[in-house]
């Protein structure tokens, strides 16, 4: 390696990740142990900084890579998708993150792994216009974390991949943003010119679940908000949202009453909610199901979750049909003993259980904690424990309309239903836990109080 490449290698942060001039299979003789983490979400980002915080630079040699420069908690995406959320206030850089906490950031995609050679392929880098900007690398690794996350499940459904918004990233959440907003524009000047009656910003969200429920909830309150943002000529009342759910009711996670209450909510804001009715296709401008087009300007699937497409046979690891990598109840591949797998990219039933852990962010949180301290052990060549996951509840935001919910879950044998401001106030906490498990005490506690002076000062909408 040059001296000219190597400052440049150093520059971009990623100095000694790659080893040319050392075998793979001989990293743990030759230098301290390496830890590489694939995949920055809640579970990775929390797992980077436990890991660079009680290790450093000095002993171990922690590596994040991720796809993205920024990362922005996932169930925020749909208050983003609306444009209630500006993410540029909220978002944590990894290379930052990663000076601060001891660990390093490598930007870039999981391609392959070669578990023999103990090495991660990563796909070339590519700028905006295709040039590339980091060619097709290696990383070794003694320890290897996938923690990937999910992707929406189309099932396959006709027109659903070219037609619909996926909120499974913050680039996907900008893009609906920017749709609405123009559609809401369109509306707006319609009525300005005397066009009311056909004047409908239309909207189509499949899938009933947490997502789809507090994006329908979502949209009614950026819609009245615009008003204040320049949109005198437009309201909640020129939206047409249509929430449609396969299965017999909204929100199967929560009691039957919460969810009733929930749908109820929906309806009195306007939402026309469709239970039991299964989407056969998508076409450009429409939904279908049941045989009825329903009209949309916009289209969101929101209808299920599944493991990215790279995780099919990658490194010849065992998958479940969702394409989740399967995993022992030390959360260790069942192949090997050196891989780990946490939150929604792996599948793991707990002993007695029917279903697998639910790929809820709480899941995520608790197997960071598991595998950070299998790592430990692992290393000191002591016996591994198993996952135990903690149902502590669902909760469902209604934006500031209503909270529903369930909290405790199994912890007390049972459901402790919450709505109404208690239900909002634990909402509201569980992003604050996030932000104190990523970025510690001190600074998470001064971002949380950052964040309800921003409440007061900045916009209710982000417009650009």
């Amino acid at each position: 390696m040059t001296e000219v490449s190597a400052k440049l290698q150093r520059a971009e942060g990623q100095d000694d990740i790659e080893r040319p001039e050392i075998p793979a299979a001989a990293a743990t003789t030759v230098n301290k142990p390496r830890i590489v983490i694939v995949g920055g979400g809640a579970g990775g980002l929390e797992l980077a900084r436990r890991l660079g915080a009680r290790y450093g630079r000095r002993s171990h040699d922690v590596v994040l890579v991720e796809r993205n420069r920024t990362h922005v908690w996932k169930p925020l995406l749909h208050e983003i998708a609306t444009g209630s959320l500006d993410a540029n206030l909220d978002e944590v850089s990894y290379r930052s993150h990663g000076h601060r906490w001891g660990y390093r950031f490598c930007h870039g995609s999981l391609e392959s792994i070669e578990r023999e050679a103990r090495t991660i392929t990563i796909a070339p880098l590519l700028d905006d216009d295709g040039t590339e900007l980091i060619g097709r690398h290696t990383i070794a690794y003694d320890y290897l974390v996938i923690a990937v996350g999910s992707i929406t499940n189309d099932f396959g459904t006709p027109g659903v991949r070219e037609h619909c918004i996926f909120l499974d990233d913050q680039a996907a959440a900008d893009r609906f943003r920017d749709r609405l907003l123009n559609h809401c524009l369109r509306v707006s000047r319609a009525m300005s010119a005397g066009a009311e009656a056909e004047a409908y910003v239309r909207i189509g969200i499949v899938g009933g679940g947490a997502t789809g429920v507090e994006l329908a909830a979502e949209l009614y309150n950026a819609a009245h908000a615009l008003r204040d943002e320049g949109l005198e000529a437009f309201d909640e009342t020129r939206l047409k949202v249509v929430l449609l759910e396969a299965g017999p009711r909204l929100l199967p996670a929560l009691p039957e009453g919460l969810a009733a209450a929930a749908q109820a909510e929906l309806e009195k804001l306007g939402v026309r909610v469709l239970v039991g009715r299964a989407v056969t296709a998508v076409s450009e401008a429409a939904i279908i199901a049941s045989a009825e087009q329903i009209p949309c300007d916009l289209m969101v699937w929101a209808a299920g979750v599944r493991g990215a497409d790279l995780l099919q046979g990658v490194g010849g690891l065992e998958t479940s049909p969702s394409r989740q990598l399967l995993v022992r109840p030390t959360l260790q591949t069942t192949l090997d003993d050196r891989i780990f797998a946490l939150g929604d990219c792996c599948f793991y039933k707990m002993p007695g259980s029917e279903r697998p852990v639910p790929p809820r962010a709480q899941s995520a949180h608790q197997m960071a904690a598991t595998v950070a301290r299998n790592l430990d052990r692992m290393i000191a060549n002591q016996p591994l424990v198993p996952f135990v996951y903690r149902d502590h509840g669902s909760l469902v935001s209604l934006s500031r309309f209503s909270t529903v919910g369930s909290l405790m879950g199994n912890l007390v044998g049972g459901r402790l239903a919450v709505e109404g401001r208690i239900a909002r106030l634990v909402y509201l906490s569980l992003y604050r836990m996030h932000l104190l498990a990523v970025h510690g005490w001190v600074k998470g506690l001064a971002l949380i109080a950052i964040g309800h002076v921003n409440r007061i000062l900045r916009p209710k909408l982000k417009l650009h």
